[in-house]
């Protein structure tokens, strides 16, 4: 019997609907939508499963052109996982900095293979060849690679003494909004069943394994109670230096060596020669493959309890080599040894500290058993950080997470005011280009006209990224050029600082100093806007300002001239992504200085990786 149109509805009106139209209406349908349309019944289900409609999906999320993601697809056992990997690491893709050092630490998360990669910008010279044909320079950061199923995988870059090697760990969590990025250490428990996690333990002599178990044996029973419902403690609640010796200690045991297949190609290559894009492409495959392989291989999930080999090849240590890598003020030490609760409840049965606690009752301190106390109920002891035995008490193993979340942020012109002692980056908000804030988003330059062509005086020039984003102030509307990067030896202007202030509401009736451009072409000036340019001041950190004027110039060149100097700052629109898939990659640093560099430095860090033809310059200072 067929159905007129009439009698059709619900399930059977959509089934009834070709897949291409389908897959248009899925146009306005969300992933979560379709997952709950897919709980409906057996056959929306089926449909739900469709490769077009989450094809579709994958589009929308603009993440990938179409003919990316067709050779995604081959990596993963549907549109439906591809989506689910896309949709997880997408908030990440972006600009994320830190504030030291000074020079450097610009990292941009872009799409690798079945992946994004993190990739830090060296800070570096402009080659002869000009920012479009010129190689940046850049090294990976790190890596999260999608597996078949659409799950993801972490993997550190880093490089200790000549080789390069992965440091393997979780996925925390991506918040849709996150504008932090955590490299940190988590415990869990044994699952036998998960996928991926404790191919790796240390194994302990058993005489130290039962002082573990016996560490609470001070405990009432209540304390034990209170102490197992205890909520776990928080990585950022340790002391620093617990924070930087766990993840020393950690990146120090599951660090993997890169074999040769696995160092390169991490992009998809251009498809201007199909011969060559079609080997490039199988060597992506066998690289992903074999990432998958390392990660599965071994998670970096360290067994600190267990006395059992819980891989065919674990990682064998002896606890005096854990003795070694934390000192004693980090509590890890003692609390191995089961003497960091057991001290405390004995000092309390000592005369001297029965004296001693009465004396600081009586001035209304805390005792020594009020602070168990404390520290049980509120996940830590004393007033700032928690204390590392309560952190490792939350789980069987430890390993490296990578945690992307939101917390709330005070800027100053669109850069984050950060913590100088957390493992992390802080994601640049980047303004969309629209009708009346057209200049907004990333460019590059140097200074010096023409525009990023070296002289004979000045074989190379300084390479500076800017960020240009608008500001409302008083009723004016600024567009402020946010510094990010500069390839000088040693820094003359901080990170976020603005390198010039422009009041898009005052035309200047400045005049460009050339009449050509470098290829003695007549220059046409669109138009000319007043403002002030960065010149030093009181301080560093508080630098002044000079009047100047910004020229917007056709090819969408900007050029800003401070009036007193004539010095001249000329720009271009930037495409990042394009820029580093044509770069050129050199040695990443040692793993957790690889993720976030936190000593301070107003030199450059990298300058070793510089070559000749992209030398780094002596500081330029006619300009301020």
């Amino acid at each position: 019997m067929v159905l007129l149109p009439s009698e059709i509805c619900g399930a059977a009106l959509l089934l009834a609907v070709p897949d291409d139209v389908l897959a248009v209406i899925a146009r306005s349908l969300s992933p979560r939508d379709i997952c709950n349309l897919s709980l409906c019944c057996r056959s929306l289900n089926d449909l739900a499963a469709s490769d077009k409609i989450w094809l579709t999906q994958c589009q929308l999320l603009g993440v990938l052109p179409l003919p990316d993601l067709l050779n995604w697809r081959n990596g993963v056992v549907s549109y439906r996982a591809l989506c689910r990997f896309l949709v997880n690491v997408r908030p990440l893709i972006g600009i994320w900095v830190h504030q030291n050092p000074e020079l450097g630490n610009v990292v941009y998360v872009m799409p690798g293979f079945v992946s994004v990669v993190g990739c830090r910008i060296i800070p570096q010279e402009l080659g002869p060849l000009g920012i479009e044909d010129g190689p940046i320079l850049w090294a990976p950061v790190f890596e999260i690679v999608g597996d078949c199923d659409g799950s993801a995988a972490f993997l550190l870059h880093g490089r200790d003494k000549e080789d390069d090697y992965f440091y393997p760990g979780s996925v925390k969590s991506i918040e849709k909004t996150c504008n932090i990025l955590l490299l940190e250490v988590e415990p869990s428990k044994h699952r036998s069943e998960s996928k991926f996690v404790h191919s790796k333990s240390f194994v302990h002599h058993s005489e130290q394994l039962r002082k573990i178990s016996r560490s609470d044996q001070g405990l009432s029973n209540s304390q034990r109670v209170v102490a197992q419902n205890a909520l776990p403690v928080p990585f950022s609640r340790l002391a620093f230096g617990d924070r930087r010796k766990l993840l020393e200690l950690i990146t120090s045991r599951v660090g993997q060596k890169v074999p040769d297949s696995a160092i390169a190609p991490l992009f998809l290559p251009s498809r201007d020669v199909e011969k060559s894009f079609k080997r490039d492409l199988e060597n992506l495959f066998e690289r992903r493959s074999l990432l998958l392989k390392i990660y599965k291989a071994g998670t970096g999930q360290i067994d600190w309890k267990s006395g059992c080999a819980s891989s065919a090849d674990p990682t064998q240590l002896e606890l005096s080599e854990i003795r070694k890598s934390l000192d004693r003020a980090s509590g890890f030490r003692s609390f191995l040894n089961g003497e960091d609760v057991r001290a405390q409840i004995s000092k309390k049965k000592t005369i001297g500290g029965y004296f001693k606690n009465s004396i600081k009752q009586i001035l209304g301190k805390s005792s020594s058993f009020n602070i168990i106390n404390d520290s049980q109920r509120n996940g830590y002891i004393g007033n700032k950080h928690a204390q590392l035995n309560e952190f490792l008490s939350s789980g069987d193993t430890i390993g490296l997470t990578i945690h992307a979340s939101t917390v709330k942020l005070t800027s100053y012109r669109a850069w984050p005011n950060m913590h100088d002692s957390q493992f992390a980056l802080y994601k640049l908000p980047m303004q969309a280009s629209t009708l009346g804030r057209e200049y907004a988003g990333l460019w590059g330059g140097t200074f010096g006209w023409p525009p990023g062509k070296p002289t004979e005086d000045k074989p190379g020039k300084a390479l500076f990224f800017l960020l240009l984003s608008y500001e409302e102030s008083q009723g004016q509307c600024l567009l402020i050029a946010t510094k990010i990067l500069e390839g000088t030896n040693y820094v003359l202007h901080p990170n976020g600082s603005a390198m010039f202030t422009v009041h898009v509401n005052e035309p200047s009736n400045d005049t460009f100093p050339w009449i050509t451009d470098a290829d003695l072409l007549p220059i046409n000036v669109e138009r000319v806007f007043s403002g002030e340019g960065i010149a030093n001041g009181y301080g560093f950190r508080y630098p002044g300002s000079k009047p100047g004027s910004l020229f917007v110039i056709q090819d969408g060149l900007l050029a800003f001239i401070w009036k007193e100097s004539r010095a001249v700052l000329t720009l271009q629109r930037l495409n990042l992504q394009d820029l580093l898939m044509k770069g050129e990659r050199v040695p990443a640093l040692p793993p957790i200085a690889n993720f976030s560099y936190l000593t301070k430095s107003y030199s450059n860090v990298f300058a070793g990786f510089a070559n000749t033809s992209n030398c780094l310059s002596s500081p330029r200072n006619n300009h301020s």
